[in-house]
């Protein structure tokens, strides 16, 4: 799978979410941008995620992920 195939699966479906991916193979590097995200608990969002990615997951395509979480303002606080 591609980073850019996980970043618009991802934003496809959580539509004001911005994600920078990065990885290649079946490894990537998830760096999500979203007030209403950020807002939940930290199980909370990585359970959201991981629900889009499941098919991913479970047929191969994706092995490991690892997840950032930004508020709007942190991400562009963040230089």
């Amino acid at each position: 799978m591609q980073p850019h195939e996980v970043k618009d699966l991802i934003e496809r479906q959580l539509p004001g979410v911005q994600v920078e991916v990065a990885g290649e193979g079946c490894n990537f590097q998830l760096i999500l941008i979203s007030d209403e995200l950020a807002a939940l608990s930290p199980v909370k969002r990585q359970q959201q995620i991981y629900a889009l990615l499941n098919e991913p997951i479970a047929d191969g395509r994706i092995h490991a992920v690892t997840m950032k979480f930004f508020t709007r303002d942190a991400w562009a606080d963040r230089t």
